[in-house]
């Protein structure tokens, strides 16, 4: 099946991702800092900070996304209640940002990022919530239930 290793290969680039995205923010807080210059009358400690904060909370956020996944991984079932919506949420995530690529980086970036969007979709649509890891097809279909016969009002009846 493809489910395993789909679900490794996101938790490696959201983990991936986790890294480069703080590290970017990171660096450029210290650009800023050493710069020393206001844009539009901000202080520069204060934009240095923020960007280093945003770059910590939005790689935890990747971060715990690719823990969800290598959860997914490991255990062979959907993801279900927060991690689904954490991984629903970074996949959201993910084409804002292709989009952003796509109109400010270029193709190579946006690409990068529909992939990644397009595996996270398909960790979540190969999972069916309702079949379980050793299940081997999908789940049986109810029995059609047949109502009682009626007899029409006012019709004999034959005792």
């Amino acid at each position: 099946m493809v489910r395993r290793p789909v679900a490794w290969i996101v938790a490696v680039v959201l983990f991936v991702e986790a890294l480069g995205i703080a590290a970017l923010n990171w660096l450029l807080g210290i650009v800023v800092d050493r710069q020393d210059m206001s844009l539009a009358g901000l202080d520069p400690d204060v934009m240095s900070t923020s960007s280093k904060a945003g770059g910590i909370v939005f790689g935890l956020y990747f971060a715990v996304c690719g823990v969800v996944a290598l959860l997914v991984a490991v255990r062979d079932r959907a993801p279900a209640g927060l991690g689904r919506v954490l991984l629903i949420s970074v996949a959201v995530v993910h084409g804002l940002l292709g989009a952003f690529a796509w109109a400010l980086l270029g193709v190579p970036q946006f690409l990068f990022m529909v992939t990644v969007l397009a595996l996270v979709v398909l960790l979540l649509m190969t999972y069916d919530a309702r079949q379980g890891a050793g299940d081997a097809g999908p789940p049986a279909a109810p029995e059609p239930v047949t109502p009682p016969a009626a007899t029409p009002p006012g019709a004999p009846t034959t005792p």
